[in-house]
């Protein structure tokens, strides 16, 4: 027996060093959640519950109206388990392409959606969270937050894949919402363009570039946001110092500062108004 103990330490030794390398069984989701993110453990993903989902309104979101109404035209129709598209919203930083996501999920989440963050260096799981949720009554929005990347990463093929459909076809209770700052998700370069050739009166994009378009185009439904005017910046925080609960005084006053504020960050964005009218509100209710 004593000859045996060298061998059962070193057998011991080795399945210990097994277990650190063998991903562990994720454990089961949560579903009584609403909101989750996919993460990664010892190269086991799983969907992990948000306890506090962020809570915004589509009330909340001002002058763009329209893509409001087409992203919850779009997301009741596939509730309703009528034909929907994915998403996409592109355009400027700070107008609100995020928080259209999250209040839409807000506005629906008693119906029965589920909203699923997954970063992008992990979008290479998606045919796994789609098998996952894919037999679950409820109705998932795979949200994925400012997108980009170059052609060979392995994350832009497997979101082709999952927007196209592979042999095994999508999911009925999926759709991907996503954001990025770019319309065609991918860095442009100048060699791309040199790639384009006249043939008669048309004008025929570089492979480069129809690689680029074509996975933007597999998203069905493109939402634009732009920068906003000066009175438009000025209306959203006017709105978000109200809805703070701060009384106005001086109208012209918090409207130089949230001005100066804006010349300050460079940007009008609705994301730079809520940052004024929560340092606007907090000081104000210093006392």
């Amino acid at each position: 027996m004593t000859d045996l103990k060298p061998l059962i330490d070193r057998a011991e030794s080795l399945l210990a060093r097994l277990e650190a390398i063998v991903p562990q069984a994720a454990p089961a989701p949560n579903w009584e959640a609403t909101a989750f993110r996919w993460r990664k453990h010892n190269g086991a993903g799983t969907l992990q519950a948000v306890r506090q989902p962020h809570r915004i309104m589509l009330a909340d979101l001002q002058d763009v109206d329209e893509q409001k109404k087409i992203i919850e035209r779009n997301t009741r129709q596939f509730l309703e388990g009528r034909p929907a598209n994915n998403v996409l919203l592109t355009g400027a930083r700070g107008t609100g392409k995020s928080s259209l996501v999250k209040a839409v999920f807000n506005k629906f989440v008693k119906r029965g959606l589920r909203l699923i963050e997954v970063d992008k260096q992990d979008l290479i799981d998606l045919p796994d969270i789609v098998d996952l949720v894919a037999l679950r009554a409820e109705h998932f929005v795979v949200f994925c937050d400012d997108l980009s990347f170059d052609a060979s990463e392995s994350a832009y093929k497997a979101l082709k894949v999952v927007l196209d459909g592979s042999i095994a076809g999508t999911s009925d209770n999926v759709l991907i919402y996503a954001t990025s700052n770019r319309r065609h998700l991918m860095p442009e370069y100048m060699s791309e363009n040199l790639e384009t050739r006249h043939i008669g009166e048309e004008i025929h994009p570089g492979e480069g570039v129809e690689e680029k378009i074509s996975l933007s185009e597999r998203f069905g439904i493109w939402l634009s946001f732009y920068p906003f005017t000066q009175e438009q910046y000025l209306r959203i925080v006017q709105h978000w110092v109200e809805r703070f609960g701060t009384p106005v005084r001086d109208e012209k006053a918090m409207h130089n500062a949230a001005l100066l504020w804006a010349l300050t960050r460079g940007s009008r964005s609705g994301r730079v108004a809520w940052q004024f009218a929560r340092d606007w509100a907090g000081q104000k209710h210093q006392g």
